[in-house]
């Protein structure tokens, strides 16, 4: 039998698996939350450096993170497989998984070191300036050493929710977010005997906070779960399932991705009002999405977990719940949006009397209305994508997601925007319609599969 360190939850009512739930993804949205926060600390922090540090820092940043976000993917599988484990009691199996893990994680780093290390040419391959090329690749070569590190910390924190240790995940998210502000502060402006680096030492930091993140992780997971040490040699066999899982959830992680890069691009060609507007607008909406990304970790954990155990039922009582935990959130949260698009957009220092800033303010009221209806559905159809996912069922819901963002949403976002000429609010509806579709197919295939075993 297990004991504390492999905690045993089987509600029997609704109401107690979606306690459950709520325990287990609080602390992962919050962690979640910590995370982009980091990223809002750094940009705060260029700005005082001026455009070009601003935009260099930037342009690194966003392509290492999404580059590096797609590729996290990969190691998902952890958290499905370590779940299964958990239910079934099987605890001999949780060591290896955790060791194929890493394996995986290094073999996806060392290549992604070396592009990042060699990004310049890409950049100016894209048509980005000489100079911004040069100083956005300088900024990601040094980024580039904190993948090996940033892969770990995914297998860590896939392998800490499957175990419930969420709590440790949310205090390592935290520090790091409040070592990151220190330590780019000193190291861009040279302060508290750190050296002046300017806009390189915004990406030093980065560097340094996740290693040491990553390090911190690794203490705490020896003391709060402790595997068996053995000196087994690496079963390959489990980097081979563990692939199997994570490649369709890379690929479903960059359809997204590549979607909403899309929406931007779309909307720079309409000029900055637009993009203005859709780049705070989609940050708002980025932010309440944490929420139900970290319930649909739980829920992957949650589904893993009752059918290893196995009870399909109580894995489809968990699915239940994590919806509607939620959808409960983002309804919450669209009736502020809106209530109050004015306000919220006045949160981003966009003064009324200036009239550029009048008409972005006028455009963001008009998205933020079609964002309160886009995230309803965003929530749903990340939640079902996380409790298909604790089934082990990764690929065709790759092929659904892909549809829906590039089939439907895509398309429609291009002729509303365009050839039927709603510009930016065409272009959000068509997300939205997009999401929609997504939210429906991959909550249609859920509910049917979990039926299918119950």
């Amino acid at each position: 039998m297990f004991d504390q360190t492999f905690p045993r939850f089987i509600p029997t009512r609704f109401r107690d698996e979606l306690a459950a739930t709520l325990r287990l993804a609080a602390p992962l949205a919050l962690a979640q939350l910590a995370q982009i926060g980091m990223g809002v600390t750094d940009t705060v922090l260029l700005g005082a450096l001026g455009r070009d540090a601003l935009a260099a820092g930037g342009l690194g940043a966003g392509m290492f993170f999404t580059v590096t976000a797609v590729l996290q993917g990969l190691v998902f599988g952890v958290s499905i497989l370590v779940s299964h484990a958990r239910g079934a009691e099987q605890v001999d199996k949780i060591a290896p998984l955790l060791r194929a893990g890493f394996v995986l994680a290094t073999l996806t780093a060392l290549p992604a070191l070396l592009v990042f290390a060699n990004i310049e040419p890409v950049f100016l391959a894209i048509g980005e300036p000489e100079k911004l090329a040069s100083d956005a690749g300088a900024y990601i070569a040094v980024l580039a050493f904190a993948a090996p590190a940033a892969l770990w910390m995914a297998v860590q924190r896939s392998y800490l929710a499957a175990m419930n240790h969420t709590r440790l995940v949310l205090g390592v998210a935290f520090g790091a977010l409040l070592l990151n502000g220190l330590l780019n502060y000193g190291l861009i402006h040279g302060v508290w005997g750190l050296p002046e680096m300017g806009y390189m030492g915004s990406c030093t930091a980065t560097l340094i906070t996740t290693w040491i993140a990553m390090a911190a992780t690794a203490v705490g997971m020896r003391k709060m779960a402790p595997l068996p040490r053995d000196a087994k040699p690496i079963d390959w066999s489990v980097v081979r399932e563990l692939l199997h899982l994570g490649l369709p959830i890379a690929f479903t992680l960059g359809v997204e991705i590549l979607l909403f890069l899309a929406a931007a691009l779309m909307m720079g060609t309409l000029g900055p009002t637009a993009l203005a507007a859709h780049h705070v607008t989609i940050t708002v909406a980025s932010l309440t999405f944490m929420v139900p990304l970290g319930v649909a970790q739980a829920v992957n954990v949650r589904v893993g977990f009752h059918l290893g155990a196995g009870d399909p039922r109580a894995a489809r009582l968990a699915g239940g719940a994590a919806l509607t935990l939620g959808v409960s959130f983002m309804a919450l949260t669209a009736m502020a949006m809106f209530a109050g698009p004015r306000q919220i957009a006045l949160l981003f220092n966009l003064d009324p009397m200036r009239g550029e800033d009048a008409e972005v303010i006028a455009l963001i009221v008009q998205l933020m209305t079609i964002a309160a209806v886009f995230q309803v559905f965003d929530g749903a159809q990340t939640i079902a994508a996380g409790a298909l996912r604790g089934m082990k069922d990764t690929r065709v819901p790759a092929v659904l997601a892909g549809f829906s963002y590039w089939g439907v949403g895509f398309p429609v976002a291009w002729a509303l925007g365009f050839p039927f000429a709603f510009g930016p609010t065409g272009i959000w509806w068509g997300l939205a319609v997009g999401l929609a579709v997504a939210a429906v197919v991959l909550n249609t295939r859920f509910w049917w599969l979990s039926a299918k075993i119950a």
